[in-house]
Parts: structure tokens; sequence; C-alpha cells
């Protein structure tokens, strides 16, 4: 009787205080919400029933795992299960069948985090970072109403091979994902979402959006959503840099920074994938605390990134010359992130960041899953990404500077090793050349082995071949650069007269002159040669070559200079 008595005065009070009805609603509506989202703190934990990846816990490491103990993924398609095992439920939005039909699932998973980590403190990457907000239903009716969608992207369509992260979505958060990038590219900030989407495949479908497109460099690594107590999002915030404030003159200057780099590229892909690694090893400085670091305007325009910047400037310039690559996460010792790039119908990993140290090397330079797993290890949506398998690596040979593998030794035009004196490739009869000699990194000059002696015959010197020589060469005796002091001054006229941009020069020196000429690039004395002189003339000063040499009968030879002045 107590017990009712209570409940009737409860009753009573309530009917006659409108305001301490809505107070006790709002104190149930709460709890009862509390056990399928968090107001507070991130809403990603428990959405609607959707598998995920706890934050800080790295795929198939230290985390409760569906699939078997321990086990890594073959080399078969159909072991796309045991990706899928190791990792628990497929993340949200994720197509589990697109990871099924495709090479992901080559993917050599390390089984536990990497033990050595050999370039430690070179980092910086950001994970994306969300901001959500759970709001009232009137709130939500509100937004319903009026917010807009902005551009729906609806006409819009991404190439599966160069845009993996737009492949590997679920039909409907791919319309979402072009929506976000039309906005980001229109810089509409806030608008509404084109489909249902719960805030754990949001944030996927932002992240796919983020790692495709390295060109949207004002784009933030973060966002903010509102969403409803079933944790589905009625309300999208993008974020910009401070690029954005001066969008149209910072897209200037990116470009040309780019087109600087893009017109000196020649060659094979695997000799363009190389060249833009050593510009950006040359150009760019690893600083912690740069502006935008995790933007491709950061290296490319300021010239101070982290592994981030350096990564989708990478990524950036790849695309643009038609070869596929990929913007790649995951831990380093610490977060971090670097490419994957696809030469022919192979992947290989690819971290300029770990090879720009004080002596720029290879060593992270197209390498597989298996050589990258003691260092390296893929999370969050990297881990779908293709396979790099071991074997067929194209690589640079750290002996010759040249490269090895699938396309070993590649000559820029047809892979005869001869250049006429008009430049241009010789027929099949054309005779041998000797190696080339290519520079593998600008900013170090001339690093290879040593093609003295042995490798530069010591042909006759007789006055018919001496003249055989220098008319197969196209030039007189007068023409010869006999000393130092000459091939200096003749290359700083060529050089002069050649201008700005991509350019290329040709000289003859005496065989024995050869010594001295390596020395001088490997010591950097050319410099000061002409370098400098030719500089000052053009009114630029930055300077890269690729320096190419070809035996000649008769004890010459003739040297091929490739340029980039800006």
């Amino acid at each position: 009787m107590s017990l009712i008595m209570l409940l009737c005065i409860g009753v009573l009070a309530c009917a006659m205080s409108p305001s301490l009805t809505k107070m006790l609603a709002e104190k149930v509506e709460n709890l009862t919400s509390a056990g399928a989202v968090e107001t507070e703190g991130s809403p990603e934990d428990s959405v609607s029933g959707e598998g995920s990846i706890p934050e800080g816990i790295l795929p198939g490491i230290g985390a409760e795992e569906e699939g078997p103990s321990g086990s890594v993924p073959g080399r078969n398609d159909s072991d796309a299960d045991n990706l899928i095992g190791q990792l628990g439920e497929v993340q949200p939005g994720v197509n589990a069948d697109w990871i099924r039909d495709g090479n992901q699932a080559e993917y050599e998973l390390p089984e536990s985090q990497p033990a050595e980590v050999p370039v430690s403190g070179r980092s910086g990457y950001e994970p994306v970072q969300e901001e959500s907000e759970q709001i009232l239903p009137e709130e939500a009716e509100n937004l319903t109403e009026n917010a807009p969608v902005g551009n729906t992207g609806s006409e819009l369509d991404f190439d599966a091979e160069f845009y993996p992260y737009y492949a590997m979505l679920e039909s409907d958060m791919r319309r979402l994902y072009g929506q976000i990038y039309a906005n980001a590219v229109d810089m509409v900030q806030s608008f509404a979402p084109v489909t249902e989407v719960n805030v754990n495949q949001l944030k996927t479908v932002f992240e796919a959006v983020y790692n495709d497109h390295p060109e949207l460099f004002w784009l933030e690594t973060g966002y903010s959503c509102k969403y409803l107590r079933n944790g589905n999002c009625v309300e999208i915030t993008l974020k910009f840099n401070a690029a954005a404030e001066n969008l149209e003159e910072a897209k200037r200057e990116f470009e040309d920074r780019a087109g600087r780099i893009l017109s000196a590229a020649q060659g094979s892909s695997l000799e363009k994938e190389r060249f833009v690694h050593d510009s950006l090893m040359q150009s760019v400085e690893y600083v912690m605390d740069a502006p935008m670091n995790q933007s491709a305007y950061s290296a490319l325009v300021q010239g101070r990134s982290v592994c981030a910047g350096y990564a989708r400037a990478f990524q950036y310039l790849m695309q643009q010359m038609g070869i596929p690559c990929y913007y790649c996460t995951g831990y380093a010792g610490e977060d971090h992130a670097w490419n994957i790039v696809k030469l022919d119908s192979n992947y290989y990993n690819v971290d300029v960041t770990w090879d720009d140290t004080d002596t720029p090397t290879y060593d992270y330079f197209n390498k597989s899953d298996r050589e990258f797993g003691t260092s390296h290890v893929r999370a969050g949506l990297a881990v779908y990404l293709p396979a790099c398998v071991s074997g067929g690596e194209a690589s640079v040979n750290p002996e010759g500077g040249g490269t090895s593998g699938t396309e070993e030794n590649e000559n820029p035009e047809d892979g005869t090793g001869r250049v006429s004196d008009s430049g241009e490739q010789e027929g099949e009869g054309a005779e041998e050349s000797t190696p080339v000699l290519i520079n593998p990194t600008p900013a170090e000059p001339l690093t290879w082995q040593s093609r003295t002696g042995a490798d530069l015959d010591t042909a006759s010197t007789e006055s018919e071949k001496k003249q055989e020589a220098l008319e197969r060469a196209g030039i007189t005796e007068d023409d010869v650069r006999d000393t130092m002091k000459e091939y200096y001054e003749d290359c700083e006229k060529q050089l002069k007269e050649a201008g700005t941009g991509s350019r290329q020069f040709i000289n003859v020196i005496p065989k024995g002159l050869w010594d001295s000429v390596e020395q001088a690039y490997t010591n950097g004395d050319y410099w000061k040669g002409y370098v400098d002189g030719a500089l000052k003339a053009l009114g630029v000063d930055s300077f890269m070559i690729n320096l190419e040499v070809e035996n000649l009968d008769g004890g010459y030879c003739r040297l091929y200079h490739y340029v980039y002045t800006y």
C-alpha cells in the first residue's frame, strides 16, 4: 500500500509539473542510450553492432581474434577469409566481397609489432580525428529539414587502380565518398549526408577520401559530425587548413612546384619513380613541427614536413605520371606513413622519409611486405591495400647506381644504351656502349662505384682510329675538351645556352680525363667549376643532374648531361 501511495503521489506531481516530467524523461533517455553510444568521447566503439578495431590496437596484434590464432595469410585469393579472420570483422563500410575478390589476402601480415626501428623519430603521421556530438531528436529534426547536402558528387566515378580506398567501400558508402570529395573541392564545410551512415562508417569513408586524394592539400585530417541516439549522422562538417585562406594562390604554387619535378622525370616508370624519390629527398627537410605537415603542400611548396607530407607528395607526383601509388599508414615504432607503388603488375613498399637520412639511401625503396615486416606494419584501412609480395623487386643497385628487378638497367628510350649525336637512340645495329652511370641521388652526386680502369677500355690511339672515333662522335679534334678547365668552360657555356628547366647537353673528353671528372662530381668541385656561374647567369638557384658516360673508340668518352635548373 505504501508503494502504491508513493506511486500515486509521483504521478500527481508529474501531472502538476511539466518541467519535472521533462527532466525525468531526459534522465531515462540518457540511461537508455548509454549502452548504445557514449555521449562523451568517441562513439565508434559500439554502434549498431558493426565490428571495428579499437584504436591503439594494431590489426592482429594483442587483440582477441576470430580467425586462427597466429595465422599469416598465404598466397591464394581463397585465403582472404584468413585475413578477415585475423582482423575480426571487416571495418564498417568496407565491402568484404571486394577483399575476397582481390589480392589483398596475400599481404604478409607480421605476427607481432616491429622488432626493430632503424630510423627512429622520423614519423609524425597523425591518424584521422573525429569530433562527434549526439543531439536531441528535436534538434535533429530541424537539421534534417534545413541542412543542405551541398555538392552530392553524383556524377563522379573513381578508377579503382588509382583510388583503392574508394574501391574497397560498400556501394552506398561510395556515394558518400563522392559527396565528401565534391564538397571538399568546393570548400563546402557543413552538409547532410546523401545516404544513411553511422559514425563508424563515416570515419571509414572520410579516411578513404583523405587517403586517396593528396591533391586536397587544404583538407585537414579531422572532421566533426552530429548524430542521433542510434548512431546515425545527420550533419558532417569538414575542416580546412591555412592554405584554404588563399586557395587559388596555394594551388598555383603547388602545381608549379610539382610541375618542375614532373617535367624533369624521364624514362621508364621505375626511372621516373626513382627521380621523384630522389627529388623529394633533395628538396624536403624533415621538420617535426612544420606547418600543415600532414599535407603534400608542406613538402612540395614549403620544403619542410614529416612522413605524412613526404608520402602524400610522392603519391601525388606518381599519380600525375599515371603510375598507381597509394598512401599507406601503420606503425613503425610509432604512427607512420609511407607508400605502395605499382610497377607493371607488381606492388612495392616505398618509404621516402626513412631513405632521406643524413646520407640518403635506398634501404626502403621498392621492398616487399616481408622485407618491411621487421620495421613496418600496416594498420587501419591500409591492411586492405594490395599485397607487396616477395620476389621480383624493382630496386636500385647500390653498387652501380643502376636498377635491378623487373626493369633492370632499362634505357629511358628503348633499352639499347646508345644515343646518337642528335640525342636520339640508334638502331639495333649500333655498337654496344659501356654500362650507363646514372646519378642515383641528386642530393649526393655520383655516389656510384668507380667505372675507371678496365671498364673504360684503353683502345689504341693511332691517328686513324682517333679520326674514326671523332667522326663517329660528329666532332673535330678541336672540339675535344682536353683539360678540366676546358670541360668546365664548355659545360657552363652550354648550360647557359640551354636555359632553365629540363635540358640536355653533350661533350667529349679523353679517357684519361675521366678520373678527374668523376672525382669532381664526387667531391662537389663541379659546382664551383661551372654550375655556380651558370645559375647566376640564369637567375636561378637550384640544380639537379644525371650524368651518363659512353665509351668511344680512339680513347674518348662521350658525356651526356641531363640537367634540371629552377
